[in-house]
């Protein structure tokens, strides 16, 4: 059994940055690659006007106010199952921020989704807003569980 290989995600052609590509291909739905980017172009214009700074900055502030330390694996021993906390890996890290970033944007009503997104990041990089609360929540729930620490494999 060969072992895959990860892929490479290429930088976007605005900012150029490979975690700007991500965000971009996580929002986007069936391939439909130019109203992602409209969307997240459009998003980093909402905040470049709001905040008067530049919208990148935000954007990676955001994503590093929404990254876990710790998350919890289910393991079972012995006929119980335990939620045993493990260290998130880097790559891991990233991808559920920038999830917990965009099911936030998602969850809010009545406004376009480039201006829920916007929000949604100038409220993440100022440690507010419902992407920073999942996760509390996931660094309450692995707090709460320390005690099953010694059973990480």
């Amino acid at each position: 059994m060969s072992k895959q290989t990860k892929r490479i995600i290429l930088p976007d052609p605005v900012y150029e940055n490979s975690q700007v590509a991500k965000l971009v291909n996580h929002i986007m739905r069936r391939g439909k690659k130019t109203i992602a980017q409209k969307i997240v172009y459009g998003a980093f214009e909402i905040i470049k006007t709001k905040t008067k700074q530049e919208p990148l900055e935000i954007f990676q502030k955001a994503v590093e106010n929404t990254s876990p330390m710790l998350e919890v694996r289910s393991k079972r021993i012995g006929g119980a199952t335990y939620q045993v906390p493990i260290e998130v890996k880097e790559s891991r890290r990233e991808a559920l921020a920038i999830h917990w970033i965009i099911s936030a944007a998602k969850q809010k009503k009545g406004k376009p989704m480039y201006e829920r997104l916007a929000q949604e990041l100038i409220d993440a990089a100022n440690n507010m807003g419902q992407a920073v609360k999942s996760r509390e929540n996931l660094d309450r729930v692995a707090e709460a569980n320390k005690a099953f620490a010694h059973f990480a494999w």
